[in-house]
C-alpha cells in the first residue's frame, strides 16, 4: 500500500534576515495512504465547487487570512464563518497525519553559524526519517513525496539532497536500511492544484504560530493536535531544531 507525504513550508529558510515576528521556517509534511488522500481530493473538490462554482481555486494560507484574491468573498462575515465551518470539518475528518520540523533559526545561527547547511535540506533529511518511523508503525515500504516547486535551481539542489538521503541514508538510518524503502519524489508547480500540497500550506502556518508563541490562543492548532504523528507516547509528529 503506498502512502503519499505532501509537503509545502511556512517562514523563510534564509539565514541572511531574520524576520522578529517569525523567526522560524517549518517544512510540513501530511501524510495520507493514498485511497484515503483521493476521498480528501473530492471531498474538498466539492467544498471548492460549493464557494466558487469551480474546483480550480487554489486555497493559500496568507490569501485566507487576509481575504485576498478569490478569497475577497470572506469579507461577508456570514459566509466566512460557513466557509471555516465546512473546511475546519473536512480537514478534522479527513485521515491523515502530520510530520513536521522546525528551525529556529536564532538558534540555529548561534550553534551553526549563518554560512551553514541549507536549513530546507536539513528539514526534509528529519522529514524523511520520520517519515520512515511512520512507515515502520504501519509495516509499509512504499512512499511518494511530493513537494511545491520553488524554482529549478532549487529544486534540482533539493533533488539531489533527496537522492544522497536515499543512497547514504541519515544519522539515524543507516543507507542498508534506507534501500529497503521504495522511495520518489515528484516536483509540483502551484497551478497544478495539488489539493495535498494545499493542505499542507493550511496546516503549516498554524505549527509555526505554536512553535513560536506555545501558550497562546491558537484555535487552527487546536483542530489539528490529535493528527500529529505519534509514536510510543512521544510525539514525533513535530521537531523543533536545534
Amino acid at each position: 500500500m503506498q502512502h503519499l507525504l505532501f509537503i509545502d513550508e511556512s517562514g523563510d529558510h534564509g539565514l541572511t534576515y531574520i524576520d522578529p515576528n517569525f523567526p522560524v521556517f517549518v517544512l510540513c509534511g501530511i501524510m495520507f495512504e493514498n485511497a484515503q488522500y483521493q476521498k480528501f481530493r473530492e471531498i474538498l473538490n466539492e467544498f471548492k465547487n460549493d464557494f466558487w462554482g469551480s474546483k480550480e481555486v487554489i486555497l493559500h494560507s496568507r490569501d485566507i487570512r487576509k481575504c485576498e484574491r478569490e478569497f475577497s468573498i470572506l469579507f461577508d462575515l456570514k459566509l466566512k464563518e460557513n466557509f471555516y465551518e465546512k473546511l475546519n470539518k473536512i480537514i478534522k475528518d479527513a485521515e491523515f497525519k502530520i510530520i513536521s520540523v522546525a528551525i529556529s533559526k536564532e538558534e540555529y545561527i548561534k550553534k551553526y553559524g549563518k554560512l551553514s547547511k541549507d536549513p530546507y535540506e536539513i528539514s526534509l533529511s528529519f522529514l524523511i526519517e520520520r517519515s520512515i518511523f511512520y512507515l515502520d508503525s504501519r509495516r509499509q515500504k512504499s512512499l511518494k513525496i511530493i513537494i511545491e516547486k520553488r524554482g529549478k535551481k532549487e529544486d534540482t539542489s533539493l533533488n539531489s539532497h533527496f537522492n544522497r538521503i536515499h543512497s547514504n541514508g541519515t544519522y539515524y538510518l543507516n543507507k542498508n536500511r534506507m534501500k529497503q524503502y521504495d522511495l520518489t519524489v515528484e516536483f509540483k508547480s502551484k497551478i497544478e492544484n495539488i489539493n495535498g500540497l494545499q493542505l499542507a500550506d493550511l496546516i503549516a502556518y498554524p505549527i509555526a504560530k505554536h512553535v513560536i508563541k506555545p501558550e497562546s490562543v491558537n484555535f487552527a492548532f487546536d483542530l489539528i493536535e490529535d493528527k500529529i504523528y505519534t509514536n510510543r507516547q512521544r510525539m514525533h509528529g513535530i521537531k523543533v531544531f536545534p
